[in-house]
């Protein structure tokens, strides 16, 4: 059982930074892609970030694109989000995923039913 553990989040004040960290049991899990989602209370769990499994290829949800990077350490086994220029609208529980299937071609997975492994979440505040 493939195990995925966040770690990271805290309080911020609006503008600030954090960078969250998600650590995975196994090392197979470094051939697959990765990614982050976020919930907000009374909303649906939203698509934040994708990463391919060598770390080469990466795709962001609208929300933080030109804020957030995604990145990934295979000898650590471990994904990373890097949140800059929060907003009080990014404050959520921040989930990280992984997938055991294969995509074609440049594809990453940006639907919750993509991936197979999640985290037991981090929460993120940002205060105005």
């Amino acid at each position: 059982q493939v195990q995925l553990v966040e770690s990271g989040g805290g309080l911020v004040q609006a503008g600030g930074s954090l960078r969250l960290a998600c650590s995975a049991s196994e090392r197979t899990f470094t051939n697959y892609p990765m990614g982050w989602f976020r919930q907000a209370p009374g909303k649906e769990r939203e698509f934040v970030a994708a990463i391919n499994w060598n770390g080469e290829s990466t795709y962001l949800g609208n929300s933080v694109k030109g804020r957030f990077t995604v990145s990934k350490d295979n000898a650590l086994n471990t994904v990373y989000l890097q949140m800059n220029s929060l907003k009080p609208e990014d404050t959520a529980v921040y989930y990280c995923a992984g997938s055991d299937r294969t995509y074609a071609g440049s594809y990453l997975p940006k639907y919750h039913d993509e991936y197979d492994y999640w985290g037991q979440g981090t929460q993120v505040t940002v205060s105005s």
